[in-house]
């Protein structure tokens, strides 16, 4: 039974401390729009969403309206376009022709990002996969709303290195095509390992092939609150301080859980799962970062960070998991850099290096997340880090991801501003020492010991 406490508290979360739903994403299959001629693939992936995505926009604004809850993003992701183009795209101008249509879709329902140009290579690519990835900086240089993934590896599968490799150059030349605007394509472009089927975050969101044909995927936010909450407990012990992180992710899982329902039944679409995820945006007062400053830290980054880090992700997922049957995504903490004011400034006054935060990795979502690097960076410099990165996530069988921005014609100590959502970064310093023979060795790093379990 809900009391008028409760109302009461909701209210203050949205108007005082930044509660909001990150996103509702809905989830499109395009299996059936696979076929050997190009144009009339374009066609049916262009009917398809624009039919099955029609009402989106609208019905997240009623539901904003209704109750109160800003819903920041509206979002699809589709098929991974490897799979779907893989008949009709012969060269990489094919695949680009694609990213277009997505592009012009998205823009046509109105959505803030379409993702799904995306290849699943954990364990080798096919030709198609190949080719889409070698499309991927011309594809998001000429639009707006595409994002791109690639899965390169898995705790079942090991790592594709050749794949890594391809990627450190892929992401220099998306820089450099994307340099008028401090390299943005990149920020547009996610590298994973055990990439989930159904996460309905950017850049990373594609609509797996396990799923249904439609599906409605809410991801929600809330550091403000967290923060907010762990301001009353300051200096007691850490069952207390857990207890409450466990209490109020619970309430802003409710808050997602509404909404996703809402949304299902208004759009008469199934419901998939809650991302009950921790997602900074820039504004003041809506930081990871400063939560973890809150748990103890000067800074993000001084000693005990990935420990604070850790206990804030578990308290998140086990207060969460209680909000809602259908928990998915990546669920936990986002530290993305130039989307979270309190990492932005740990960087600035030294606190945080790029090694602290592949360490911190291991401990939540996504880590090594929209970091600004000297454009000089060279590519198999950023094929290592992504290797590293793979690994961590393959050994310790959970999802992890690099989104990382070498802006040309930047070096350390200058700004990278991108606007918007993505916020501004620093950039940040890069170990510089060579890994290139290692890079170069190609093939696959072996699945690990552990992922023989069937």
């Amino acid at each position: 039974m809900i009391n008028i406490n409760e109302v009461i508290e909701t209210n203050k979360m949205i108007e005082q401390e930044n509660l909001d739903v990150r996103t509702i994403t809905l989830g499109i299959s395009l299996l059936d729009c696979i076929g050997p001629d190009l144009d009339e693939v374009n066609k049916k992936i262009y009917d398809k969403i624009t039919r099955v995505a029609k009402d989106l926009v609208a019905v997240g604004d009623q539901i904003e309206r209704e109750y109160g809850i800003p819903i920041v993003n509206k979002r699809i992701s589709v098929t991974p376009i490897a799979i779907i183009g893989a008949a009709a795209c012969k060269k990489t101008q094919d695949y680009v022709s694609i990213a277009k249509t997505l592009d012009r879709a998205a823009k046509t329902v109105g959505v803030n990002f379409i993702g799904g140009f995306s290849a699943l290579v954990s364990k080798a690519m096919s030709a198609s996969d190949k080719l889409l990835i070698e499309s991927i900086p011309e594809a998001l240089a000429q639009t707006d709303r595409v994002c791109s993934s690639v899965n390169v590896g898995s705790t079942k599968t090991g790592i594709d290195m050749d794949a890594v490799k391809l990627l450190g150059e892929i992401i220099k030349e998306t820089a450099e095509l994307t340099k008028e605007e401090d390299s943005i394509g990149c920020a547009k472009l996610v590298v994973f390992c055990n990439a989930p089927d159904d996460n309905p975050f950017m850049a990373g969101a594609f609509h797996g092939i396990t799923e249904g044909d439609a599906v409605i995927n809410v991801g929600v936010s809330g550091p403000g609150v967290v923060k907010h909450a762990l301001e009353g407990v300051r200096g007691a012990d850490f069952e207390t301080l857990c207890e409450t992180i466990k209490k109020t992710a619970f309430k802003i899982t409710r808050v997602g859980q509404l909404v996703a329902q809402e949304a299902s039944k208004m759009l008469d679409i199934p419901f998939g799962i809650v991302d009950l995820s921790l997602a900074p945006t820039p504004a003041i007062g809506d930081s990871v970062a400063d939560i973890l400053e809150e748990i103890g830290l000067e800074y993000a980054g001084a000693p005990g960070t990935t420990a604070a880090l850790a206990l804030l992700n578990d308290q998140v997922k086990k207060g969460g998991v209680m909000a809602s049957s259908y928990v998915g995504g990546l669920s936990g903490a986002f530290i993305p850099v130039s989307e979270d004011q309190g990492m932005i400034k740990a960087v600035e006054v030294g606190a945080l290096t790029i090694e602290k935060l592949e360490a911190m990795t291991s401990v939540c979502s996504v880590g090594l997340d929209m970091i600004a690097i000297p454009g000089q960076t060279k590519a198999t410099t950023i094929s290592g880090i992504i290797a590293d990165e793979m690994a961590i996530g393959m050994i310790n069988q959970k999802t992890t991801a690099v989104r990382i921005i070498p802006v040309v014609g930047k070096d350390v100590g200058d700004v990278a501003e991108f606007g918007g959502l993505l916020g501004r970064g620093p950039v940040m310093p890069v170990n510089n020492f060579s890994c290139e023979p290692f890079i170069n060795r190609g093939g696959r790093i072996p699945a690990p010991i552990h992922s023989f379990k069937n």
